[in-house]
């Protein structure tokens, strides 16, 4: 560890991440908070937080595991219903839709755009997304909702810059990335993953008509977030404070 990034650690330390009250989680698709961050979410709720889902496409081309023949605004719609009932189990009923079509088909200004609106309008404290600096993502809108999410949260509290669109500032105090392979922060989610699966499988059946691989990959990371954070089982996040977020090229290793 450089000399520069240990006095940092003490100078200005990450926040802490269950210390907020308002949560703006931010999913590409439908399905991506659950996988991602759900047990997490479902904690949040539950210890009484302010927590809202924004799901920013429609998730209309799915996966090859749909039925078959169920596609476009027939699978959006339906994918719009499993979101609902996700959430409502993990005890979210603030959930929000972008209209933004699956696979990239619009204009990622008009995303952040969007995304800005949404945090104007809900005014968290923390937001949370898929992390874009994942050197093997290569799905267009984790990429995309990961990159609009950390330029909405570095501007969201400047009130000339939130003016200037028209909107108003909210006090965003940190970014958290999910889906991260550099975790600086994990959260104890013991006695949540299950319901995070059934968030899931019961939930999400269009994409997950049975338990599969992704159930063993959660169980895993869960235990390995656990062991490394010594919380028996844990989701990790890359979290930025204010501080980090700006000219601290440190704070991203």
């Amino acid at each position: 560890m450089s000399l520069t990034k240990l006095v940092l650690r003490f100078a200005a330390p990450l926040p802490k991440l269950e210390s907020f009250q308002r949560y703006l989680f931010l999913g590409p698709h439908p399905d991506d908070i659950e996988i991602g961050a759900g047990a997490t979410a479902a904690k949040l709720a539950d210890k009484g937080k302010d927590v809202c889902f924004l799901v920013c496409t429609d998730g209309r081309f799915g996966t090859d595991r749909a039925p078959a023949g169920l596609t476009g605004d027939t699978l959006a719609a339906l994918r719009r219903e499993e979101a609902g009932a996700s959430a409502s189990l993990l005890g979210v009923h603030d959930l929000r839709f972008l209209s933004f079509r699956d696979g990239g088909f619009y204009d990622a200004r008009e995303l952040q755009r969007a995304i800005a609106e949404a945090v104007s309008s809900f005014r968290p404290d923390v937001v949370l997304a898929p992390d874009p600096c994942v050197t093997s993502e290569c799905h267009t809108d984790h990429l995309n909702v990961g990159e609009a999410a950390r330029r909405v949260a570095c501007f969201a509290s400047n009130p000339g810059i939130m003016e200037g669109l028209g909107l108003s500032p909210a006090p965003v105090q940190a970014l958290a990335f999910y889906m991260t392979a550099k975790p600086n922060c994990f959260v104890k989610t013991s006695g949540y993953l299950e319901r995070q699966l059934r968030s899931i499988y019961d939930c999400h059946k269009s994409q997950f008509p049975a338990r599969d691989s992704v159930e063993v990959y959660l169980k895993l990371r869960a235990a390995d977030f656990g062991i490394r954070s010594f919380r028996g089982c844990a989701e990790g996040f890359r979290v930025l404070g204010r501080t980090q977020m700006h000219c601290l090229p440190e704070a991203g290793d």
